[in-house]
């Protein structure tokens, strides 16, 4: 029968919902029978437990924080306490830094890497750094000499890097070993030390080898991953101008082959074929010579016309 236009089953089941928001509480020894309790204290018995669920929350995060912040704190005071200039004396500590760095590296890498061809075992090593680095869009920008067109492994790894959109360029003579990362730490060369390098993080002497780097990277010259027999002649004749400038400065054969990356034969088979054809006598009669033709050196001193072009062991 209805109750006041209610079923019972209806209103059996709107006591239960006003029990379940503790506005209805049973008479302790009477079953059957509830009383009203007040809004606000219902509503604070309902609120208790999310209350209290909220405290055990915020406690867990106050542990997590008081774990965190001493081991943030302990890398910032690292990072702020970095030497300006780190010297690395061994190439497993120069490996492990540009490893990291290259982890790390967000936004560009540039690198010029004179002395012709690089080393197989670098470039293997170098190969899986770089293409992390280029799928994470990093851009990278690479400097060679034009000798290190003649290395069939530097050509291989050009060409897979320049698949992934690296940027690569030659040039002569002038330039020294540089890799930047993101305009804020550079490595060079270490003197004295071949296979240890230098870290620089002093800002104003990144911003002056970066700036080297862009104006050598304005007077290269598209590394030429396809190379024919006319690039290879092209490359042999840019060789042989670079050599005439250094042989007028009255430059050794060994000095000469180290700035243009080439073996100190690849280099005397240079200088012969232009003092054969300058007709000179003597070295110093070939850099009196070319003191004289000034910048009107003959295009025929340094075309490579029939001859072979000088890959030798360069």
């Amino acid at each position: 029968m209805p109750l006041d236009g209610f079923s019972r089953a209806e209103l059996a089941a709107a006591v239960e919902s006003l029990k379940g928001r503790r506005l209805l509480l049973p008479v302790q020894g009477d079953e059957g029978r509830c009383v009203a309790a007040p809004p606000d204290a219902a509503a604070e018995e309902l609120v208790q437990p999310v209350m209290h669920q909220a405290l055990l929350l915020r406690a867990a995060a106050d542990r997590l924080r008081d774990t965190l912040s001493p081991v943030y704190d302990s890398g910032l005071e690292r990072r702020l306490r970095r030497p300006l200039f780190e010297q690395l004396h061994d190439v497993a500590a120069v490996r492990e830094q540009l490893n990291r760095f290259a982890a790390e590296a967000r936004s560009e890498v540039l690198s010029s890497q004179p002395g012709g061809g690089r080393n197989e075992e670098v470039l293997r090593e170098a190969i899986t750094r770089d293409e992390a680095l280029l799928r994470r869009g990093v851009r990278m920008r690479t400097l060679y000499q034009h000798t290190a067109q003649f290395s069939e492994g530097t050509v291989a790894y050009v060409e897979m890097t320049t698949r992934l959109g690296a940027e690569v360029r030659t040039l002569g003579d002038g330039f020294m070993r540089m890799i930047a990362f993101d305009d804020e730490i550079a490595v060079i060369e270490q003197r004295g030390n071949p296979g240890g390098a230098l870290v620089i993080r002093e800002p104003s002497v990144v911003a002056f080898l970066v700036s080297a780097f862009q104006l050598m990277w304005g007077q290269g010259e598209p590394f030429p991953v396809n190379r024919g027999r006319s690039q290879a002649i092209h490359t042999s004749d840019k060789t042989k101008e670079d050599i005439i400038r250094l042989l007028v400065l009255g430059e050794a054969d060994k000095v000469i082959a180290r700035r243009m990356g080439m073996s100190v034969r690849t280099c005397q088979r240079h200088i012969a074929k232009i003092m054969e054809r300058i007709g000179a006598r003597s070295r110093v009669h070939a850099g009196y010579l070319l003191h004289q033709y000034g910048d009107a050196v003959p295009p025929s001193v340094t075309a490579a016309g029939t001859d072979e072009p000088d890959e030798g062991d360069a």
